[in-house]
């Protein structure tokens, strides 16, 4: 059976990368996740959903530290399988992992940021896409979101970065936002968010025909 598409996104806080997603899966006619993948990994796992949501992208146990030294718990948590002695921020990872792998044999999707690009990344069909955008165009947008003062929302910006950043680099052997980890990296401040949305969905097009030969 050939792997079914999913669109990858991840983003730098503040560059509309959610938005994006929501588009280009509403104009594909594909499933969307988010938050989502909370919800089912914590009906996977019996853990309340709150557990997860405090502990999303966020670099919080030995096992990613080890993951990122090349440590013995890298299998375990890839293929689905854990022990009694990795801590339960690990098990939680284990728990995301099993459910977008869930959600991408499920049918066509478009998932959000939680390390699903390399989580998938034996998938052939997979479109991996980083969304990012200059400073002064993320923070005029927190700070009409959220309703906060220019530095306010630069230093939530920072922070919020670095947590995906610190997450990501112990998830998996790559760094986050790096160029080659992707098939596509696009400034939504050039663009701007409908037609980033609609570049995708043309190269996601465009990549499906070349493949027919």
């Amino acid at each position: 059976m050939a792997d079914n598409l999913v669109i990858s996104i991840g983003r730098q806080f503040g560059s509309g990368g959610r938005e994006i997603g929501t588009l280009v899966a509403k104009e594909l006619g594909i499933a969307f996740y988010d938050k989502e993948i909370l919800a089912g990994a914590a009906k996977k796992s019996g853990i309340v959903q709150e557990v997860f949501e405090n502990m999303d992208e966020k670099p919080t146990s030995s096992l990613l530290y080890s993951l990122s030294m090349g440590g013995s718990y890298a299998a375990p948590l890839f293929y689905g399988h854990y022990t009694d002695s990795m801590p339960t921020s690990d098990r939680l990872f284990m728990w995301q992992a099993q459910t977008i792998r869930q959600f991408a044999q499920e049918g066509p999707c478009v998932i959000i940021g939680r390390c699903a690009d390399y989580i998938l990344r034996d998938s052939t069909a997979l479109v991996s896409v980083f969304i990012h955008a200059n400073m002064d165009v993320r923070a005029a947008r927190i700070v009409r979101l959220y309703n906060l003062r220019e530095d306010k929302a630069r230093v939530l910006i920072r922070k919020t970065d670095k947590s995906r950043a610190n997450y990501y680099n112990f998830s998996t052997d790559r760094n986050w936002g790096a160029l080659e980890n992707y098939d596509l990296c696009l400034d939504s401040g050039k663009l701007g968010v409908e037609k980033s949305a609609e570049l995708i969905c043309q190269y996601v097009r465009m990549r499906q025909e070349f493949a027919k030969g």
